[in-house]
């Protein structure tokens, strides 16, 4: 919250862009002030964090709750009218100008699925879950934090922002607008599972998963805890202890087999495997090595 309350801006009723390319500012009123009805000549995105406000789009109203995304394309009247004054209203815009949407189009058209989608099917306000506005924000808080700090790198890192949260925009959307079959949800599980016990040894983090198979992080996570009632962490722990039983019953050194199937350190495997298997793993090895048949 700290951090957020240095990327704050102060409320302005101005209605167009200074730069050129694009412009972001997260807003907190404890006592809000309302506009008018009125369009831009740009993209605007809204996310809705807080308070109480219906918002009127080519005079339709839409009440708000918070984790709203509404999108307004150029030309289309649109206004806030806040319901309660006394409630704290938060929200993030983002705008950004044609030109650079038609630029990002050039590089790849899945740029423009949302903009297409919101022309053509006049679909002004998608919602995101807890989870996924939560991972949202994060992306709007990186891009706030890259425009007011004054680091290294900033105009190369800006439009790597951008176009990272304008891609997630439309990745999301597209896979609220198309969910998997159960057929495909099922071979997609089935084959995270077979790529979990070939790479054991290798990092099988959400982030690093959700990149090898180009799917969002809170659907594999979703996938695991429907189908074994496990988290990721819980599943991929239990293999690799496993795996790690075995490979000492067979003969192998303990800390070779702890660092071979996949522990960073020895103190992390001996805690996890005490707590599986409720003895130390020179204990194990002591106990069961006798019994394995020679």
């Amino acid at each position: 919250m700290n951090m957020r309350k240095q990327l704050r801006s102060a409320f302005s009723t101005r209605q167009y862009m200074l730069s050129r390319d694009f412009e972001i500012y997260y807003y907190s009123d404890n006592h809000p002030t309302g506009v008018t009805a009125h369009s831009h000549d740009y993209y605007e995105f809204y996310f809705f964090a807080g308070g109480n406000v219906t918002i009127y789009i080519d005079g339709k109203g839409y009440p708000l709750k918070s984790g709203d995304m509404v999108l307004i394309p150029p030309g289309i009247s649109h206004y806030a009218h806040i319901l309660d004054f006394d409630v704290p209203y938060q929200r993030f815009v983002f705008w950004i100008s044609k030109d650079y949407c038609r630029q990002l189009m050039s590089q790849s058209a899945d740029y423009g699925y949302l903009l297409q989608h919101v022309t053509v099917n006049k679909h002004y306000i998608y919602h995101y879950d807890m989870l996924d506005f939560h991972a949202l924000q994060s992306k709007l808080l990186r891009l706030l934090e890259e425009i007011h700090d004054d680091r290294f790198g900033k105009s190369a890192m800006l439009p790597l922002c951008v176009n990272d949260l304008v891609l997630y925009l439309n990745r999301t959307v597209y896979e609220a607008e198309h969910p998997a079959t159960p057929k495909e949800t099922q071979s997609l599980y089935r084959n995270l599972i077979s790529y979990i016990e070939e790479h054991l040894e290798e990092d099988l983090s959400l982030d690093s998963l959700a990149g090898t198979f180009y799917v969002s992080k809170y659907h594999i996570a979703h996938l695991f805890k429907e189908n074994l009632g496990l988290s990721l962490h819980q599943y991929i722990l239990k293999k690799r202890l496993s795996l790690c039983r075995d490979a000492i019953l067979g003969g192998s050194d303990i800390n070779d087999a702890a660092m071979l199937c996949g522990f960073g350190d020895y103190s992390s495997f001996y805690r996890a495997f005490k707590k599986e298997y409720g003895v130390s793993p020179r204990e194990y090895k002591e106990l069961y090595s006798h019994k394995q048949t020679p």
